[in-house]
């Protein structure tokens, strides 16, 4: 499949210096945030929609599986290249090609970095609201591959609902534009919606257009401890039946507190069972209502204490240090899984209680991390993969945990993805004529099957 003329026609077409095969420079891009690691043949680093279309053209004549890759944060093995071929990563087309303050939009390349364009849109007065916790680092392309939420989430919604239009590449090297400028489009179908959390499967993002939002005028965080797990849960289902509808509501447990705390030492109550992080925004007037009114209902469910920020650079802290939590968790077992189910937000709180057994049942070390506000539960598994029987306990433990969110009447995924990590277990949530219809899907626009192989279709 792969051969030394194929090698010299992708070079000619991106440049010596945009094209990689060497053993030291393809090994970065065998692996992302998930265990399993492939060695591509290749890694090319495109600059233009026209390069894109070009090499896929070649890909498409030849068979080679291609693989789109954003920075590789992912955590479900979207972005490893587990039938080789080429890695096609896009590093390099990094640009904001167009911001409109007065229309509210931003169009830009797939390497964007999400806090880039979160600094630039705050110059006009604006925000893009999905917020991952690796905002720092992952990028619009890839935000948009998978459908990223984060914290956010529970007001402002997930990448999809800031799409406007797209430039896609398909695998045969056709460009495809959908969508456009306008916040209100209903002309056919919505296939700008189609490619989002496709997770590289049916085309390549070359461009993306997104919605804008502006500003709050204030911004508050509240900071509530709770002596136990059950009550924070409570009181997070409580303020979501309040009217209320925060910005973000993030629910951590005495594990993830601790080992949070021990890597930035921001101040968070070690003491705690349980603790609440939550962000209202808005009007100043209804700011401090809403701040009031949330203080009162995390009391009225036991919490033991509630803090609210007194400035911006406390509100900011104690977000920083919340999106730490992966990397302070992974620096205190050789292995850290991060898992990702969504239960309706009203069974919030028997997830948690499911989660606490499983992990007693396996003894197995796993902290609680939730986007509370929309039941997104972010199980994080502390563990050695080197340890054969730790592992096999550890495999067990996520199957009942999918298994248990199911029965609740949730779901595999609120924002990770599938990849590799759950490709198995989609049949819990999915039936065999969705599937079908799925796979029908890829095979009209990816007959050969090249792009992302080896994935969920």
């Amino acid at each position: 499949m792969w051969n030394e003329r194929i090698a010299e026609e992708i070079r000619g077409i991106v440049g010596e210096e945009d094209y990689m095969d060497a053993p030291e420079d393809r090994i970065e891009y065998s692996y992302d945030g998930y265990i399993p690691e492939a060695m591509p043949e290749a890694v090319v680093l495109p600059r233009r929609t026209e390069q894109v279309s070009e090499i896929l053209k070649v890909a498409y004549r030849e068979g080679i599986p291609v693989t789109p890759r954003g920075a590789g944060t992912n955590i479900v093995g979207g972005t490893v290249p587990v039938r080789g071929g080429i890695v096609m990563a896009f590093t390099r087309m990094n640009r904001i090609l167009e911001l409109s303050p007065e229309d509210r939009y931003a169009v830009v390349q797939p390497g964007v970095v999400n806090a880039q364009l979160q600094t630039e849109a705050a110059r006009h007065g604006l925000f893009f609201p999905p917020d991952p916790a690796s905002l720092a680092v992952s990028t619009i392309g890839g935000n948009v591959a998978e459908n990223a939420g984060g914290p956010r989430g529970v007001k402002y919604g997930v990448t999809r609902d800031y799409l406007l239009g797209l430039t896609v590449v398909l695998a045969d090297g056709r460009i495809l534009r959908t969508g456009g400028r306008t916040v209100k489009n209903v002309t056919g179908y919505d296939l700008t919606g189609l490619f989002c959390g496709s997770e590289g499967t049916l085309g390549v993002i070359t461009e993306i257009t997104v919605k804008l939002m502006p500003l709050p005028e204030a911004q508050r965080s509240i900071q509530a401890a709770f002596p136990d797990l059950d009550g924070a849960g409570k009181a997070v289902t409580r303020i979501m039946a309040s009217g209320i509808l925060p910005v973000a509501m993030e629910l951590m447990d005495s594990v993830v507190v601790r080992l949070i705390e021990e890597a930035t030492g921001v101040g968070l109550p070690q003491e705690a069972e349980g603790v609440l992080l939550i962000m209202v925004d808005g009007p100043e007037a209804a700011v401090i209502q809403e701040v009031e009114r949330i203080g009162e209902l995390c009391r009225e469910h036991g919490a033991s204490e509630v803090r609210v920020s007194r400035s911006t650079e406390e509100n900011e802290a104690l977000w920083a240090a919340r999106r730490s939590a992966f990397a302070a968790m992974a620096r205190s077992r050789p292995t850290c899984i991060v898992e990702d189910v969504t239960v309706p937000v009203s069974r919030l709180p028997t997830m948690v209680r499911e989660i606490l057994s499983v992990a007693q049942k396996h003894q197995i070390t796993i902290g609680v991390l939730a986007h509370a506000g929309d039941g997104n539960m972010h199980p994080l598994i502390l563990c050695d993969r080197r340890d054969p029987d730790e592992w096999s306990r550890v495999e067990e433990a996520v199957r009942e945990i999918f298994h248990r969110a199911v029965d609740l009447g949730g779901t595999l995924s609120g924002e990770h993805g599938v990849g590799l990590a759950k490709e198995p277990f989609l049949p819990l949530v999915m039936d065999e004529e969705s599937r079908r219809l799925m796979r029908g899907v890829k095979d009209l626009l990816d007959p050969k099957g090249i792009l992302n192989p080896g994935k969920f279709v």
